[in-house]
């Protein structure tokens, strides 16, 4: 398809060399702001920033010498100008939202730059998945860089994907227009282990001079982490503790610290520059997982450098680590990351530095919103049939496809059960001694069933385990076609019939998330593409995603974002155990084990 990408330097230079130098005059000057400087860490009152052909031309005390009859002067009024917000790891998909949707959202947040790993629909749709979400990014008034996904299946031989990314994959997508990297290598395992299929797509990256996303989702920070970070992963976003961020900028890494809807991992690495004080240019703020309902009601990116400003940081290094380090890190320092002649003219007027409103944001030298709405079109993608029609069940199905049958003779069984805990990615491997009724083994307490109901090749497969952490009581189930990263079907409940009841649901309106409780339907969240995504506005999305929300509190729930743990107890590359559609996971030691075990 033709791809609107943005022109690059080399078109507009004498335009804005002339601009600067006042032989021409500005598209647009934004007037008497302070200007932040994020390569100097500086705030300097009284200066101007004239805008030609989409870039800066230049930043200085007087700009008049670039104004003409027809230049946009705009007001800064002695208000803050900061660059526009980079994003330095995220999953559209999450947002349940397409990218023009997501970037409708963000906008008036003040986020101009993403850089993206569309892995979920990689999982689902393969590299023709990811071509549609790099196409539909490179129409947007705003950056959007994709990242080539690299792990689908994220962990060999433990899971079945719809389609699996190949290193011919990888190497076909480097050669892009919107391509920036190698999404991150969650095969840690792999890696360490110098497997010969991840180290190809590391190779086909590096050949291509783009960068590497990490995952090293382990505590061992021994050698197999100093193996990982030699196998070329150059970023890691999954630290959960200042040893961790620490870790990471020693060995060279830049340590990307993550507040999402569900993570809250800022506030316990960032002492590491707060307290420890080490050198701020080599940590990243970024997002990792925000759900609709997070980017209507509490922000994106300015929310990720408000709470690292109330957890200590200085607000200048906070906006560094959310604007130039991120640029810098993928290779772009010279496009944008900061308000600078010859960047990417993403600007942001704000009248506090710690509160951060964002009152105007200007994009590629175009206001894009003001005061919280959106002032510019973000074009949607013709997204194709194949896309909408992904829930493949090969049948209807029953409550008898739920059942754990009991070992013969037994009255109880003690069970490996997957602990969810809060606000963390991070599960924990538990064991319950369970009840048997009429040769069935059943949930009791706080532990219920889960189950994973294969959805891509129409294969009638259920894989049946038990949970705990959510709560819930009474008679319901909650099913969702959002389970990272083989995104089959995730369905938990404490009554056989309601799950049975959410997983056909699902599968009559092509996907999304669905509540049920004694045989009625609670909230349903229609996510069409690909099971993942919906193409309706985000107010829209969001207000279906709080009546779901609600619903599982209905229905017992008290954890805070405990869609995001729901949707997450398939991911079997993050400790401790996990379900998949082959069985029960200890991600431990990267092994299926029994669901059961028989009693001492």
């Amino acid at each position: 398809m033709e791809h609107k990408t943005f022109p690059d330097w080399a078109d507009v230079a004498p335009r804005l060399i002339a601009v600067a130098a006042g032989r021409e005059p500005a598209d647009m000057i934004i007037r008497d702001g302070i200007w932040i400087n994020v390569h100097t860490r500086e705030a300097l009152p009284g200066h101007s920033i004239a805008v030609a052909e989409g870039r800066i031309a230049f930043v200085g005390p007087d700009a008049s010498h670039c104004t003409g009859p027809e230049t946009r002067i705009i007001e800064a009024n002695g208000r803050y100008m900061i660059p526009g917000l980079c994003d330095g790891h995220m999953h559209i998909e999450s947002g349940m939202l397409t990218p023009a949707e997501f970037a409708a959202a963000v906008i008036p947040h003040g986020t101009t730059t993403m850089f993206t790993d569309p892995h979920e629909i990689a999982n689902v749709l393969g590299l023709a998945g990811v071509r549609m979400m790099h196409d539909e990014a490179l129409m947007q008034p705003v950056n959007i860089f994709t990242q080539m996904p690299s792990c689908a299946p994220s962990a060999p031989g433990l899971e079945t994907t719809g389609y699996e990314i190949t290193p011919e994959d990888v190497a076909e997508a480097m050669s892009w227009p919107g391509i920036i990297g190698l999404g991150e290598m969650m095969n840690f395992p792999g890696v360490t282990n110098a497997d010969p299929k991840m180290l190809a797509e590391i190779a086909a990256t590096q050949r291509a001079g783009k960068t590497v996303g990490g995952h090293y989702a382990s505590p061992d920070l021994g050698p197999a982490f100093a193996a990982y970070v030699a196998g070329g992963p150059a970023d890691d976003h999954e630290g959960t503790c200042e040893a961790d961020a620490i870790a990471r900028v020693r060995q060279g890494m830049r340590s990307m610290m993550r507040l999402g809807s569900a993570w809250y991992d800022v506030e316990t690495q960032i002492t590491a520059v707060t307290q420890k004080g080490l050198d701020p240019r080599n940590f990243i703020l970024c997002t990792d997982d925000c759900h609709s309902g997070t980017l209507v009601h509490e922000g994106h990116m300015n929310r990720v450098v408000r709470h690292a400003i109330a957890c200590g940081c200085d607000p200048l290094v906070a906006l560094q680590m959310a604007t130039i380090n991120t640029a810098t890190h993928f290779g772009l320092e010279r496009e944008l990351g900061s308000t600078a002649p010859g960047r990417r003219a993403d600007v942001i007027l704000t009248s506090d530095l710690r509160d951060l409103p964002i009152e105007m944001v200007i994009a590629r030298g175009q206001v894009v919103a003001e005061n919280g709405k959106i002032a510019v079109d973000c074009p949607h993608y013709n997204w194709p049939d194949t896309a909408r029609n992904t829930v493949h069940l090969g049948h209807a199905l029953s409550a008898s496809n739920f059942e754990i049958k009991a070992p013969t003779g037994a009255n109880r069984v003690r069970a490996n059960v997957i602990g969810v805990v809060e606000n963390q990615a991070p599960t924990k491997a538990l064991k319950a001694e369970l009840p048997i009724i009429g040769g069935l083994v059943e949930g009791e307490g706080d532990v219920c069933q889960i189950a994973l109901v294969e959805r891509h090749r129409a294969t009638g497969g259920v894989t049946n385990a038990f949970v705990s952490g959510f709560g819930y009581q009474g008679r319901m189930a909650m099913a969702s076609t959002v389970a990272h990263d083989s995104h089959h079907m995730i369905v938990v409940g404490t009554d056989r019939e309601q799950m049975a009841l959410a997983a056909n649901r699902l599968a009559e309106v092509g996907g999304g998330i669905t509540i049920w409780r004694e045989g009625r339907e609670l909230a349903l969240v229609e996510l069409p593409i690909a099971g993942l995504m919906s193409d309706s506005p985000a107010a829209q999305v969001a207000a279906k995603a709080q009546k779901m929300v609600e619903a599982m509190v209905a229905c017992g729930c008290t954890l805070n974002n405990a869609y995001m743990q729901h949707s997450l107890l398939a991911l079997v590359v993050i400790p401790e155990l996990r379900i998949s559609d082959l069985g029960l996971v200890d991600v431990r030691t990267f092994e299926k084990i029994d669901l059961l075990e028989p009693l001492a």
